[in-house]
């Protein structure tokens, strides 16, 4: 890195700026005057470019000169646009090298909760969950009512009452991607580890019948519980008896404390949103180093938002396990072709235009950014949307790039912390699971401090180092694992960012 300049792969023929530049300026010290003020984070090119020629950053292709582009000048999305990427796939050409890559880390700890099936928690909630639309009032009504009324303050090991409402739950095919999306969710959330009871909710009518759910997974969880608005005899008389179902189960939930768990047992959802032109320089590969630390440990990283990979899976391909894994992730990319363009998109709209005023111009570019949460170690699994994980070590599943719908997955996957970067700036948490959040950038970080945990920014203007800060955000995730609450926490938010990935036709 230069002054006000960075330079990520030495075949890079475009800068990144990094701090905003003034109008009439030239970065590179030669080239073209800036035209108009930039923002840190945006792109110059370092070399002339002609019409068509490949733009790289990060030693990749991340878009097209759709003009000449002469030296000096901003290169975004008036003079640069999405293309074809390499699609000839060499699948687990780095598995050695990834391997290799897993640390040896020191053995640690969290405080957690132990329970009685062998799962480890970070938090205790008890979970109503509403398995369809019409019983959402009554499901927030009760934990609304539940959360306000004093009721909690004798049960200090209790960290709340979470409502787990949607938009869904009938009208729905039953052999559907949809309903098996919803249906994996919802049992994922009421088993999951942070989870000490749950009270499913439903009207009695419904497609998404508890019963057919039980049936499904085959399992049977003392923590489990439910009822039906019909059979309970409305409206008011279920959030009456919900509140006593609550109140029966507190005594047994709050028996259960903290007591030292191995980090091995931790699964840790890796998620951005807001993402800018820092993200994949900083906090996303910084997280990714923390990811590699949790696998050494013997723990679980699990990357996610599948058209945000888009153009960058052949790095993971590349460490792929083995040729079914890399089979799965290869599916699911021919998927999400198939589905964006029958539903009149292009998995190249997915740079919000946050994301764009950030500096990110492209799905290329954003999506090697975005690959960076997931470190460096072999690509284990790829999971479906919601299934729960059984394999320890780096997966990714498939989701949305839709932040509150793909946390929804992950959190039902079993992921019991959720470390989620940002450089635009995200108001986002989530329940049962809480989310850490990691600002890329120091100007963020110092204009929303109520919202931000860990700043990355420091990378670029502090020179702290990738490792260091990796380190940062493990010894974090241990803490907020320990029971430290995380900013969103202290903000309480998580009550409405769960939001099941609805696929599939309403009828």
């Amino acid at each position: 890195m230069s002054d006000g300049i960075l330079i990520l792969h030495p075949s890079d023929n475009v800068a990144v700026l990094t701090a905003k530049t003034a109008a009439g300026a030239t970065p590179l010290g030669t080239g073209v005057p800036m035209e108009k003020p930039l923002q840190a984070g945006h792109k110059i090119a370092r070399v002339d470019l002609a019409e068509g020629d490949s733009v790289l950053k990060f030693g990749q292709v991340i878009g097209y000169a759709t003009e000449a582009i002469p030296l000096g000048a901003q290169v975004h999305v008036h003079n640069c646009a999405f293309g074809d990427h390499d699609t000839n796939y060499e699948i687990g050409v780095d598995l050695d090298a990834a391997r290799a890559a897993i640390p040896e880390t020191p053995a640690a700890t969290f405080q957690g909760y132990r329970r009685k099936n062998g799962q480890a928690g970070t938090r205790n909630y008890i979970a109503l969950c509403a398995t369809v639309n019409c019983s959402a009032t009554v499901v927030r009504r009760a934990a609304d009512q539940i959360n306000t009324s004093g009721l909690l303050d004798a049960f200090p090991n209790v960290d709340g009452v979470a409502a787990f409402s949607h938009g869904t739950g009938c009208a729905m095919a039953t052999n559907s991607p949809g309903y098996a999306n919803l249906q994996r969710v919802l049992w994922g959330h009421a088993t999951h580890p942070n989870v000490g009871a749950a009270v499913f909710i439903g009207l009695g009518c419904e497609v998404m019948q508890v019963a057919r759910m039980q049936a499904h997974f085959g399992a049977e969880d003392p923590r489990f519980h439910g009822l039906t608005i019909q059979e309970t005899g409305g409206t008011t008389k279920t959030v009456e008896r919900i509140i006593e179902m609550v109140t029966e189960l507190l005594p047994e939930v709050n028996a259960v404390s903290r007591e030292p768990i191995p980090a091995s047992e931790l699964k840790l959802a890796l998620q951005c949103g807001g993402s800018d032109g820092f993200s994949g320089i900083t906090a996303n590969p910084a997280l990714g180093v923390a990811t590699d630390l949790l696998v050494g440990l013997g723990g679980t990283g699990i990357l996610a938002e599948t058209p945000e990979i888009y153009g960058a899976e052949q790095l993971l391909l590349r460490r792929a396990a083995d040729s079914e894994v890399a089979d799965k992730l290869i599916e699911r990319i021919a998927w999400w072709e198939r589905y964006t363009e029958m539903n009149g998109g292009s998995l190249d709209n997915n740079p919000s235009p946050g994301n764009k005023a950030g500096g990110l111009t492209t799905i290329l570019e954003k999506s090697l950014g975005a690959a960076a949460k997931g470190g460096t170690t072999p690509l284990t699994d790829v999971l479906q949307y919601g299934e729960i994980s059984t394999r320890t070590g780096f997966a990714f599943m498939d989701s949305p790039g839709y932040d509150p719908a793909s946390v929804t997955g992950q959190i039902a996957s079993g992921c019991q912390v959720v470390c989620f970067t940002t450089g635009r700036g995200s108001a986002f948490g989530s329940k049962p699971a809480p989310t850490i959040k990691i600002a890329t950038n120091d100007r963020l970080f110092g204009q929303m401090p109520d919202d931000m945990d860990i700043n990355c920014g420091d990378i670029v203007t502090g020179g702290v180092s990738m490792e260091a800060k990796g380190r940062e955000i493990l010894d974090m995730v241990l803490r907020v694992a320990s029971g430290e609450k995380s900013r969103s926490e202290a903000l309480g938010l998580g009550d409405n960012e769960f939001v099941p990935w609805q696929i599939g036709a309403v009828m």
